[in-house]
């Protein structure tokens, strides 16, 4: 997903702005949510553990819900790191608010 175009990091999610938590990449925010779309389920694993170790929380959901999270959460968690325990707990915590 490295592409050769320099921008500066942002805050914003416009389509052709560089999100933040894409630190190590120089990948905009349009190209990002394709990949998300068309990705096959490892890869999608892989760029969703990345969104939540590196992105504040409440901007996750601004590229994937819950249910997707929760869906892929197993496969998610070996890309979490120190994030793990966190992600793990505020699925299950939503989860039991959605079952109420």
């Amino acid at each position: 997903m490295v592409t050769s175009i320099s921008r500066p990091f942002t805050q914003s999610f416009e389509p052709e702005s560089r999100p933040y938590f894409l630190w190590d990449e120089t990948t905009t925010t349009r190209m990002f949510r394709d990949a998300l779309r068309v990705a096959a389920r490892p890869e999608k694993a892989r760029l969703l553990g990345k969104l939540l170790r590196e992105a504040r929380d409440p901007d996750v959901w601004e590229f994937t819900t819950l249910a997707e999270v929760r869906d892929l959460l197993p496969e998610i968690s070996r890309y979490l790191g120190r994030r793990r325990a966190f992600w793990t707990y505020l699925v299950e915590a939503l989860g039991a608010r959605d079952a109420r």
